[in-house]
């Protein structure tokens, strides 16, 4: 026979079960949105780690092994054309030519030509010709150097200069005629040789320097090749002794006279200022 305790023990425990039950069909039901929902339970189910890849060491996802190159959600190989090698970079080609060839349309690597007389650069990309050689469109000729000349090291002037003593005339050297009483220069424009102290240039010679009296040489590039002393000035091929008026000095040259403060020139005199 049951008591009317156990029926009201029975209904609570019933009650409790229930309960127990729809917590955990909610739990259940919570779990699943939020693993269906998540981001990363999406991204893993639609995109899974394809063939030639592994899992990204600093983050989240996969990248693909040296050698491939993503696509999609896929790792394609990289070709590398013959004589090329892959650099193994995730930007750019994924490879690059050999030493001595060069990219042509960025499919194929082809060799440098290097004609006879000429070198690869340090690159590995171009050519220059030896020293020795000039470069004349896609060949490198070989220079003749003239007798009386040497080499030359500059890269876009002449090939060749012509020693000292001589200078050009066509393709070749001649000797330079220095006059008497003159010497070489090491100028590059105007006449190669100067005039020695004591002489100066008229006609393509050197005639001497004829100092008058009370004057002395003067090696300026200009002039009479002489100046008046102190005291004189020049006056017919000549230096003439300078009369000082009266209130007057020497200028700055000493080859001329001027007057004093307060004093003014009036008719080759010194007269004093109103």
């Amino acid at each position: 026979m049951i008591n009317s305790n156990d029926l009201k023990l029975s209904r609570v425990s019933s009650k409790d079960t229930l309960g127990v039950v729809d917590t955990v069909l909610v739990a259940l039901a919570l779990a699943g949105f939020i693993t269906i929902g998540s981001p990363s339970f999406a991204q893993s189910q639609s995109s899974p780690m394809p063939a030639n890849a592994q899992p990204k060491s600093y983050s989240d996802g996969w990248e693909c092994d040296r050698g491939y190159r993503r696509d999609g959600n896929a790792c394609l190989a990289i070709t590398v054309p013959e004589n090329a090698y892959a650099t193994n970079r995730t930007y750019g080609k994924g490879w690059e030519c050999l030493y001595g060839f060069q990219e042509v349309d960025d499919t194929t690597c082809l060799e440098v030509f290097v004609p006879k007389g000429g070198y690869l650069d340090s690159s590995g990309q171009r050519w220059n010709c030896l020293r020795g050689y000039m470069k004349v469109d896609d060949i490198c000729l070989e220079v003749v150097v003239p007798n009386n000349a040497y080499l030359s090291t500059d890269s876009y002037g002449a090939a060749w200069l012509c020693n000292r003593g001589y200078q050009v005339e066509g393709d070749t050297c001649v000797a330079i005629t220095v006059p008497d009483n003159a010497f070489l220069n090491a100028s590059s424009f105007g006449k190669p040789w100067t005039c020695e102290r004591g002489y100066f240039e008229r006609d393509d010679k050197c005639e001497a320097v004829l100092v008058p009296e009370n004057a002395y040489f003067d090696d300026a590039s200009y002039g009479t090749g002489w100046k008046c002393n102190r005291g004189f000035a020049e006056s017919n091929g000549g230096c003439t002794e300078i009369d000082l008026p009266e209130n007057a000095h020497l200028n700055r040259s000493g080859n001329w006279w001027e007057c004093h403060s307060n004093f003014r020139r009036f008719k080759g005199r010194c007269i004093l200022n109103d």
